[in-house]
């Protein structure tokens, strides 16, 4: 595999932060280019984020004196120096749509964190071990945008990250309700708890948007393509609780489904043991050997412990027990940040070029 040169538009948020920490050494991706906003253009990369660098680990070496590009007035110089961008600004969804098109427009691959194309009908809305075979659908995107290698490929919703993954298998069975409460850290808005010290001792009952998101996004990832469009499902139906609570990083969901054909519990731990998607396939190397975990003791997983698990790219479950109310509820568990968010995304861009769509 070759190596392919690496954009970040957003590079210094915190999702553009765990980008770059994502590209260090990353055995196919090279970070050439990083751009923000016009407050950021100009400086190294180090001076732009000098006071407000979120991760744990320090500035890779090899960012640190990448000149930051204003990606409101460079985005045809960035597109011509890069192979594809990963793109997590923090701006209106008016203004990420007309980027990410222009982006593509300028023959440049965008491999988005954010949420502006996720109900675009010919945008493909992917997680690698879920839904590979909508990446079929760029070709009409192309068709329609006039253009032959760009693109706009989206990831789903950061707390989808945690449940989904463990239905998925599950479908064969005719999943027909699906109850949700997913427990979300702070880091999915953005925030420490230094930046965030009302979090501290504290649970906030709403986060604008997310239950819409946690119902609706599902759907997507489970549609189908017709006539150069995803189709989402109609089915199940999907009712959803979204809660912040005082956590760093790491979002739980409480789950509870029920079948039209109820299956025994041996045979959902047995697929879920089992279960391989196409990122396994193909061993890309961000992929979790294991994607599906399931633990036995009675109170795992726990964030603390657990959310770091292959690197924070695994999903974690545990508690699968009958239900008064539903056929079953259980507990997941996965990283926001890594495979909810940055990490999901460069998952993505590796599945997108495995299969022949970033040349």
């Amino acid at each position: 595999m070759r190596k392919y040169k690496v954009g970040i538009v957003g590079g210094t948020g915190m999702v553009g932060q765990r980008f770059v920490t994502l590209m260090e050494n990353h055995p196919w991706f090279e970070l050439t280019a990083i751009a923000a906003s016009g407050r950021s253009a100009g400086k190294p990369y180090r001076e732009a984020v000098a006071h407000r660098w979120k991760m744990k680990t320090p500035i890779p070496s090899m960012a640190l004196n990448i000149k930051v590009m204003d990606a409101a007035t460079d985005l045809k110089k960035l597109a011509d120096c890069v192979d594809f961008v990963f793109c997590a600004v923090d701006m209106e969804k008016e203004s990420v749509r007309a980027l990410e098109e222009q982006l593509a427009k300028y023959e440049c691959p965008v491999v988005s964190n954010n949420s502006a194309h996720r109900f675009t009908p010919d945008v493909p809305m992917v997680v690698p071990e879920i839904n590979p075979e909508h990446l079929e659908v760029i070709a009409a995107q192309r068709k329609r945008l006039g253009v032959r290698r760009g693109l706009i490929a989206v990831k789903s919703n950061c707390s989808l990250q945690s449940y989904v993954p463990a239905l998925h298998p599950l479908r064969q069975y005719g999943l027909e309700r699906i109850l949700v409460c997913t427990y979300q850290a702070i880091s999915g808005a953005g925030k420490t708890f230094e930046t965030w010290p009302e979090m501290v001792d504290n649970v906030i009952p709403y986060i604008g948007g997310e239950e819409e998101k946690s119902e609706q996004e599902p759907l997507k990832l489970w549609g189908k393509l017709e006539n150069g469009v995803i189709v989402p499902a109609t089915s199940p139906s999907i009712t959803a609780q979204c809660i912040r609570v005082a956590v760093a990083d790491g979002h739980m969901a409480a789950v509870f489904a029920s079948f039209e054909k109820k299956p025994a519990k041996e045979e959902i731990l047995e697929i879920w043991k089992n279960y391989k998607g196409r990122a396994q396939e193909l061993a890309l190397p961000s992929a979790p050997k294991q994607f599906l975990h399931y633990f036995t003791e009675d109170n795992r997983p726990q964030t603390r412990l657990d959310r770091d698990l292959e690197k924070g790219m695994a999903i974690s479950i545990g508690r699968l027990r009958e239900d008064t109310q539903y056929d079953y509820k259980f507990v997941c568990l996965s990283h926001n940040t890594l495979r909810g968010a940055a990490g999901g995304a460069v998952l993505l861009a590796e599945l997108l070029c495995a299969e022949g769509y970033i040349d």
